[in-house]
């Protein structure tokens, strides 16, 4: 099944949510999405490594703004402006190129979702960029909310591992 939000492929749908319906959590879900990259992690960290600069490498995302903490807060909104997430940094490594987060708000079919965004190297001129989240999808919504963290996951990599193409 494809769906086609925010004007983005097939490959790269997001699947976004308006409101979430009353019933019971269904059981939790984890994901895991990586590429490799052809640079350094040091030099991929310096790009996507800050906690907003999601905004210069997802193309859903048209702006990220921040708060100045604690704790510390990013609010995106997508480039059609029709979704808005609130995201609270919970863990951040910059020497280990990692940092995790989870959703203070989102229109996306899941509650107590928590990722985390890391950069390791591969050889010594490519790097694996891995983006994983664990989250419970709302009752009955559990292939719609997969298919929407996914489309987020690949959409965000896929732009990542473009802007390293030699």
């Amino acid at each position: 099944m494809t769906h086609r939000f925010l004007g983005l492929g097939p490959g790269s749908a997001l699947l976004l949510c308006a409101a979430f319906a009353a019933g019971s959590p269904a059981l939790g879900a984890s994901l895991s999405r990586s590429v490799e990259v052809a640079a350094t992690p040091e030099k991929v960290w310096a790009a996507i490594g800050p906690f907003c600069a999601i905004r210069d490498w997802h193309p859903a995302i048209g702006t990220c703004t921040e708060s100045s903490g604690p704790p510390r807060l990013r609010t995106l909104v997508t480039t059609n402006g029709k979704a808005t997430f609130v995201e609270q940094q919970t863990g951040r490594n910059d020497a280990a190129h990692s940092y995790s987060y989870t959703f203070r708000s989102s229109p996306l079919p899941v509650a107590r979702y928590t990722a985390t965004l890391t950069v390791v190297p591969k050889t010594k001129t490519t790097s694996v960029v891995t983006w994983s989240g664990t989250f419970t999808p709302e009752a009955g919504k559990e292939a719609d909310a997969t298919a929407a963290v996914g489309g987020i996951y690949e959409a965000g990599l896929d732009t990542i591992r473009s802007r390293f193409a030699q």
